[in-house]
Formats: C-alpha cells, sequence, structure tokens
C-alpha cells in the first residue's frame, strides 16, 4: 500500500519537472502532463505536494509554467492574499500570504 503512494509521488514529482520544461516549446505537452498529474493524484489518493499544487490549476490541469496562462494579484481585503487565476478555464486559487502579517505585527 505504501509502495502504491510512493510511485504515485515520484510520477508526480517526474510529470512537473517535465512540465515545467517543456510550457515555453511545447505548451500542449505541459498541459496534458498536468492533466495527467491531477488524474494519478486522484486515482492513487494522494495529496500533490504543496510545491506542485501551487503551480496546476485544479480545474483544467493547466501548469502555471506556461507563459501568459495566468494572472497573479496581491489582495488585501479581508486578508492579504495572492490570488492566481488561470486564463484556460477561469479558475481562482487564493493563497493566503499570513507570514508577512505576522512579521510587521512582532515589529510594532
Amino acid at each position: 500500500m505504501r509502495d502504491y503512494r510512493r510511485i504515485a509521488l515520484d510520477r508526480i514529482a517526474r510529470l512537473m519537472e517535465f512540465a515545467k520544461r517543456h510550457a515555453v516549446e511545447r505548451p500542449e505537452l505541459a498541459r496534458e502532463a498536468g492533466k495527467l498529474v491531477l488524474r494519478i493524484a486522484r486515482k492513487a489518493r494522494v495529496r500533490i505536494p504543496i510545491r506542485y499544487k501551487r503551480f496546476i490549476c485544479r480545474k483544467c490541469g493547466t501548469p502555471f509554467y506556461i507563459p501568459g496562462s495566468f494572472t497573479v494579484r496581491v489582495r488585501d481585503r479581508r486578508s492579504t492574499h495572492v490570488v492566481i487565476r488561470c486564463k484556460t478555464c477561469g479558475y481562482i486559487k487564493r493563497i493566503p500570504a499570513i507570514r508577512e502579517k505576522r512579521a510587521k505585527s512582532k515589529t510594532k
């Protein structure tokens, strides 16, 4: 059972590195690799490591290594967060930016 998950995580890592290498010259291959990462994670019931999860659209699988496939904004409403919007499907990913606020509050 453990080997199954380890193999899945290894394949996810390899596919994300592949997508990163081929994002500029062959974006369609990178997009297919991203979709495959999502399928492997769902089938093996493993969480995608956060270092890869941040760079892939959860809805369509487009890796954010492809230039022009996303927009990034920093918002300060409610709580400070980074907003990444996929231009392929319109999915919005919000990542909290709490560490900076904690550092500011400690200096006061």
